[in-house]
């Protein structure tokens, strides 16, 4: 049998895609409270949709070894990612029994003032993301404490976690640490610093308007319920009476932001602040650890591998105290390896180059080549489940049409940016889309529309070349 010869049809092609989104879809209408297929029907969904893609490539007489192999290829690309999130969940348990986040919290709600609560995320957040050049950093940090000092503000989840990625995302665009700012110049045949100075022509109007549209909703919020203060002392009281408080606890973050500023590897950067977590609840933390098993040894164990559950009487902060390790990022895992089944599969009969080549074919103009592109990046997200496909794939397959256009190449790799990087936390089944829900523990349809970067983005990048704003010609 044939490996694989891209003659498949575009019909086929869309085939798993539209079978994919239709499960999904009757999952999210007709099941709302609960999952169609249980905990794991996204999984399932996915792994269905990477069956059938397997079928059309066998009847299409592409090898079945040709498709486990580039399943296999495609699962083994993210074995670091999945490092990374097991090592993201121990560093949330170990950074909650080592009072890092209660003190996050604790700070938050004496400090900020509600009004602006939503206005000041987004900066904090993007200050985060520029400096470490990533968004899964900013989440796995500053977010979550933002989402936990937020909700005792009564503001809605989904506003925060939307502000929090909004930033995160403006962050990882434009940071010259980010691995996506770093890849897309070069699939365009561009430079990083010119990337990074044309994506400013779009990202900047972009942050400008989602700040002043945050703006707008906290003004527009009852101050007075989201500033209750009988409830906000309450839980100050309670953090402070359980946890040992105090500003030494920031080193284990700003220990994990200078790691990443610094370029070194997120593995030991993230060990690294998870190992001093572990040092500082064992300085500073003896009664919480008692209070979670009688062995402290035990205690850490449980926050960094398992669950942690804290007791309190105080229900409205019960959240913050029941916090879970490495066992809590199960579930990402799953979707995030299903994921990558559906993504390699479809990668094996050619169905992304196909839908890919045919969108090329249809730019008959330099508005057509943007709309193209974006189109590519977002489907591939979809697809694929990958943002650094998005940018791959469509960079490889759409470089030579914006030369034949007489377009620089930072045109290309900016629009990569535009509709790649950022759109693939909007799809939950996405890696960075499951990724953000596992840290924040919010899912992506309560984010979706507050995260007003990052759909926001495509659009303004069509905007521009529609009406023709600075769009650079080649030399």
């Amino acid at each position: 049998m044939l490996e694989s010869k891209n003659q498949i049809s575009l019909t086929k092609a869309l085939i798993p895609i539209c079978v994919l989104i239709s499960l999904l879809a009757y999952n999210i209408i007709f099941f709302e409270d609960k999952d169609w297929l249980g905990e794991n029907t996204y999984q399932i969904i996915l792994l269905l949709a990477a069956s059938l893609s397997a079928i059309i490539g066998l009847i299409d007489k592409v090898s079945i070894s040709h498709i486990v192999n580039k399943i296999f290829s495609s699962i083994k690309s993210i074995t670091i990612p999945i490092v990374i999130l097991l090592l993201v969940g121990a560093l949330a348990g170990t950074w909650k029994v080592s009072g890092v986040i209660p003190a996050m919290v604790y700070y938050g709600l004496n400090l900020i003032n509600p009004s602006v609560f939503l206005p000041l995320t987004l900066i904090v957040t993007a200050i985060v993301s520029l400096t470490t050049g990533s968004s899964y950093t900013t989440s796995a940090t500053v977010g979550i404490a933002l989402v936990a000092v937020g909700s005792a503000f009564n503001i809605s989840e989904g506003m925060i976690a939307g502000a929090v990625i909004s930033g995160a995302y403006f962050g990882d665009k434009m940071s010259p640490l980010s691995d996506t700012t770093n890849l897309a110049p070069a699939m365009a045949g561009s430079d990083l610093y010119t990337h990074i100075k044309y994506m400013t022509l779009t990202t900047v109007p972009t942050f400008i308007i989602t700040f002043v549209i945050f703006c707008l909703i906290s003004f527009n919020t009852n101050t007075s319920a989201t500033g209750d203060m009988s409830s906000i002392i309450s839980l100050s009281n309670t953090i402070s009476n359980d946890f040992y408080i105090s500003p030494i606890l920031f080193l284990v973050p700003l220990l994990v932001i200078i790691l990443a500023y610094l370029k070194i590897k997120p593995v030991i950067a993230l060990s690294s602040g998870i190992l001093l977590a572990v040092i500082f609840a064992l300085i500073f933390q003896k009664n919480i650890l008692d209070t979670i098993d009688s062995s402290q040894l035990k205690a850490i164990f449980y926050s960094v591998f398992l669950n942690t559950n804290i007791p309190t009487d105080n229900m409205s902060i019960e959240r913050l105290y029941n916090s879970g390790g490495m066992k809590s990022m199960l579930w990402t895992i799953k979707l995030t390896l299903s994921a990558m089944v559906f993504g390699g599969s479809m990668d094996a009969i050619g169905a992304l180059r196909k839908i890919t080549s045919v969108l090329l074919e249809k730019a008959k103009n330099i508005f057509g080549l943007f709309v193209s592109t974006v189109v590519s990046c977002l489907g591939i997200n979809i697809a694929a489940s990958d943002q650094y496909l998005a940018i791959v794939i469509p960079g490889k397959m759409f470089k030579k049409g914006y030369e034949e256009k007489g377009l620089a190449p930072e045109n290309l790799s900016r629009t990569l940016e535009d509709s790649g990087t950022v759109t693939s936390a909007l799809i939950p089944w996405n890696t960075c889309g499951a990724y953000h829900y596992g840290v924040l523990g919010v899912s992506v349809p309560e984010y979706f529309i507050y995260a007003i970067f990052n759909w926001m983005s495509p659009i303004m990048t069509l905007i521009y070349a529609g009406i023709s704003i600075k769009i650079r010609k080649l030399k």
